[in-house]
């Protein structure tokens, strides 16, 4: 079994990046994000990666710490969040 726990999150993203642009490709644009979500969970898990989907992530703030329902989409090897997003066009609040 190939692991990917040594690649860096480089290394990392560069896969997950092709995987997205495979699923982008075969699915085209215009379908929910849950879509998108559940076919790129198939294909990351496929490839051999570790990847937890609906992951909990409670806020910390000193030693305050709030589990408010915020969930991760998806959790690639513990190094990469992955938050799909389906919209019509891309605008300035996109752009990172």
């Amino acid at each position: 079994m190939i692991t990917f726990s040594h690649l860096s999150e480089n290394e990392l993203s560069n896969i997950v990046l092709g995987i997205a642009i495979d699923v982008h490709s075969q699915l085209g644009p215009g379908l929910l994000e849950n879509v998108y979500k559940q076919v790129l969970f198939h294909k990351l898990t496929k490839a051999g990666l570790f990847v937890e989907m609906e992951k909990n992530m409670p806020i910390q703030v000193d030693d305050l710490i709030l589990d408010l329902g915020y969930k991760i989409d998806l959790l690639i090897e513990n190094k990469l969040v992955l938050e799909p997003k389906s919209v019509k066009e891309i605008s300035n609040v996109h752009v990172a």
